[in-house]
């Protein structure tokens, strides 16, 4: 049975490591603010990354973007000054794949990873039934995978950073069909189409799942974190439909600040 850090307990790294120590793990857990890390029962609490990693087997990581991964995993009292040869940092965050290399670069010698991010809502994430994209060496990822199997289906998707690499193809997907939601439903409006016919039209046409998921209550991934992940993926091709997408979230973002990705699918105004 491994031992486990679990750094990062935000809206999804919560959930994740409560069913860690449910699966009966030897889980160590860190936060920036502690209160979410005594937040976790049965679990140990950690006054650092650094501490938190010491003689673990594996160590998760769930935090809101590439500095925030820099700074936790290179920083003053990170994880790179701590972890020992052999164990595997398995990075779950949406980074994209160039932050994933710039992990691989600066870990010591000896220390595997894995990068996982994951696609579902807070709810699936207590239930475990997430989808992990997984990239990695095969021995780096068969090594972790009967733990990250109790978070959801694993997906295998190729070597390093090909797992962050499909989560910026999926998000974006998510993020741009639900800011088209939005227009949608302006369209039907300006055209008179009664709204119970444009949701109609909406819920048995080609983007019927993100009408669903603009209707979500057991979710909240924030407009914020949508922004900067569709921010990755546009970082990587020519894409305008993305792009466009993200100007409109951006240009939403004081009107919606803080709410679930759902808020884009209201009409703009």
């Amino acid at each position: 049975m491994h031992t486990i850090a679990f750094l990062g307990l935000g809206h999804m790294g919560l959930p994740m490591a409560g069913r860690l120590v449910a699966a009966g793990y030897e889980v160590t857990v860190w936060n920036r603010t502690r209160a979410k890390a005594v937040a976790v029962p049965g679990a140990r609490v950690a006054d650092t990354p650094a501490k938190a990693v010491a003689g673990v087997d594996v160590v998760l990581t769930m935090l809101a973007d590439p500095a925030a991964v820099d700074a936790v995993v290179f920083g003053p009292d990170g994880v790179a000054g701590a972890i020992r040869p052999g164990t595997v940092l398995v990075e779950m965050s949406t980074i994209g794949p160039t932050a994933v290399a710039g992990l691989a670069r600066g870990l010591p010698e000896g220390v595997g990873l894995v990068d996982a991010p994951v696609g579902g809502s807070t709810g699936a994430a207590g239930r475990g039934e997430l989808t992990v994209f997984t990239g990695g060496a095969d021995a780096d990822v068969a090594a972790v995978t009967p733990v990250l199997e109790r978070l959801g289906t694993v997906l295998r998707c190729g070597g390093p950073g090909a797992g962050a690499a499909a989560k910026l193809v999926r998000i974006t997907a998510m993020v741009s069909g639900v800011t088209l939601l939005g227009e949608l439903r302006a369209i039907g409006a300006a055209l008179a189409v009664p709204a119970e016919l444009t949701e109609r039209l909406l819920a048995n046409g080609p983007l019927a799942a993100l009408v669903e998921r603009s209707k979500g209550t057991d979710s909240h991934f924030a407009v914020e974190l949508a922004a900067k992940d569709l921010g990755l993926a546009v970082e990587h091709a020519d894409a305008p439909i993305a792009r466009a997408a993200l100007e409109r979230i951006r240009s939403t973002l004081p009107r919606i600040s803080g709410r679930d990705v759902g808020a884009l699918a209201n009409p703009p105004e």
